[in-house]
């Protein structure tokens, strides 16, 4: 049985960097992984930050499409589809689905805290994230009030050092695909 896995947060919680570290691991050889869809669309796209109805709706479009793609294959995806809900709930209602439909879409979802919780010099902006630190902790409330229904949702907090929170990261994985479905 295929696992499906998704690591969520908000802006600056180390999703990116934790997955590309993954890919090196062992364990994880037969795992496919998904990066994120959101930043590539407003690298791609900037004016979408004025467009945020379609932005999500093609956020939304594009998760599901990669993630059918896959056929029954293991995978770790930087965000799943109802990451689109807590930034434009409409987005739901646009496509039919409900947060029950998107949940049975996953195994676990691990949210990963922002280092935007910590202040200066933890977190770091840049041409993509451009949100206050007050902005980003707003849109972690709202990823984690979306996700926190699932039955395998698993938080892991901001720490100063990246390490520990790798680490945490590594064993929520590994508890998760050593236990049987």
């Amino acid at each position: 049985m295929p696992f499906r896995i998704v690591i969520t947060g908000a802006p600056a919680s180390g999703k990116s960097e934790f997955i590309e570290r993954l890919k090196t691991e062992p364990e994880f050889d037969d795992f496919v992984f998904l990066e994120e869809i959101a930043r590539r669309l407003l690298e791609e796209d900037p004016s979408y930050r004025g467009r945020w109805a379609e932005f999500h709706h093609e956020v939304y479009r594009r998760q599901l499409a990669q993630e059918d793609a896959l056929k029954g294959r293991s995978f770790i995806t930087d965000r799943g589809t109802a990451d689109a809900f807590a930034f434009h709930p409409e987005t739901a209602a646009h496509y039919g689905t409900t947060l029950e439909n998107e949940y049975r879409r996953y195994d676990a979802v691990i949210l990963l805290g922002s280092t935007a919780a910590m202040g200066e010099p933890y977190y770091q902006q840049d041409n993509i994230r451009t949100e206050s630190p007050d902005e980003v902790m707003a849109l972690e409330k709202a990823t984690f009030n979306v996700w926190k229904g699932h039955r395998n949702f698993f938080e892991i907090k901001a720490e100063t050092d990246p390490e520990t929170k790798y680490g945490h990261l590594r064993e929520t994985l590994f508890e998760i695909i050593r236990e049987p479905k």
